[in-house]
């Protein structure tokens, strides 16, 4: 495993780039949709994931990754192990929605 500096290097570098990703999508307009459980996703939530999934993964081949919006999808790693990284790619779809900036992207190991 990645020494803590690292993975902390890592983590806050996909974190800014997921940002850059959901003030686009705020930029160009909010569309929300609804999800199974009826909360809201956005394009912002899966753009954002998307990139900070790619990146852990490509960074961290070897731990496991749980994104919100995989999972809500039915993809998931199948097996977690010992450590694994926690994904909402944009905690606080509700308020992004409604043009608050009470939102965050969080990322967990």
């Amino acid at each position: 495993m990645a020494d803590d500096e690292q993975l902390l290097r890592e983590m806050e570098r996909l974190a800014i780039l997921a940002s850059q990703d959901i003030l686009d999508v705020a930029r160009r307009g909010i569309v929300a949709e609804r999800k199974e459980d009826a909360s809201p996703v956005t394009e912002a939530d899966r753009r954002a994931e998307k990139t900070i999934l790619s990146g852990l993964r490509r960074a961290f081949p070897d731990i496991a990754c749980i994104g919100e919006e995989e999972a809500s999808a039915g993809v998931a790693d199948a097996a977690t192990g010992d450590a694994f990284f926690l994904v909402d790619p944009l905690d606080g779809t509700k308020e992004f929605v409604c043009g608050r900036p009470d939102y965050t992207v969080n990322i967990a190991l």
